[in-house]
């Protein structure tokens, strides 16, 4: 269990919080990811990857934890990207700067295309295992992506940021 933690947990914590947009919600349901991993490794029928598993009871477990949320949603600053150690300081700056903007743009997303994007770009995972992650057709996903790529473009285009 320690390794499954080890290897996971960062990937796992970045697609929950960029779901419920709170720190602290992010961990407690973290935690019932990695709790509910171990209750079920039994279950598993490694008919996915172990990420693509996780990611699905992540997404499942956030979903539950926004529902029954009491309290006012707040609004966390995301993760910050970490800083590349080789990268001057005029660099970093320009970087920061470019992911806060990307950041805000995904933010004016629907949750729906925010989480595709999520899924697709930052935790690099396939059509086919978004789709089992997200529980829809692969078709679904492909126009999902279309359609947010689309969205997305014109938002980084009007914040001043052009496609490379």
């Amino acid at each position: 269990m320690r390794v499954l933690y080890q290897r996971h947990n960062v990937r796992v914590y970045r697609f929950v919080l960029r779901l419920v947009e709170n720190e602290a919600l992010a961990e407690d349901v973290v935690n019932d990811v990695f709790l509910a991993a171990w209750r079920g490794a039994g279950r598993f029928q490694a008919r996915s990857q172990v990420g693509t598993w996780l990611l699905a009871i992540a997404r499942h477990k956030a979903i539950s934890a926004l529902r029954h949320r009491s309290e006012p949603q707040l609004d966390d600053q995301m993760a910050a990207a970490v800083a590349d150690p080789l990268d001057d300081p005029e660099t970093q700056t320009d970087h920061k700067d470019r992911c806060e903007i990307v950041q805000k743009c995904l933010k004016r997303l629907s949750p729906r295309h925010r989480e595709i994007l999520d899924l697709v770009y930052y935790h690099e995972k396939s059509v086919r295992e978004v789709a089992q992650i997200v529980r829809i057709p692969e078709g679904t996903v492909k126009t999902r992506m279309f359609h947010a790529r689309k969205h997305m473009s014109r938002l980084l285009a009007a914040a001043g940021i052009r496609e490379a």
